[in-house]
């Protein structure tokens, strides 16, 4: 599973990618999790508000911040 966390750097952002790294661990799950901080390459998911969730080249999520267990539910679909 290749996910990406997408954002600029700002504090939601790292709340994301430390919550999808969280609920990668807990499902016990083999998957990448990356940090995209380039801007181009965010827009090119066509994401204009950060931080995104992006799983398998799919955006599941865009502009918050969901739950470890909430990611883990959308992981493990």
């Amino acid at each position: 599973m290749d996910i990406k966390v997408l954002g600029t750097g700002c504090p939601k952002c790292k709340s994301l990618e430390k919550a999808t790294r969280e609920a990668v661990d807990e499902a016990g799950i083999s998957a990448s999790v990356t940090k995209v901080e380039d801007i181009v390459e965010i827009m090119n998911y066509g994401v204009m508000t950060t931080p995104a969730l992006v799983v398998n080249g799919k955006v599941l999520v865009k502009g918050k911040v969901p739950t470890v267990a909430e990611i883990k539910t959308l992981i493990t679909k």
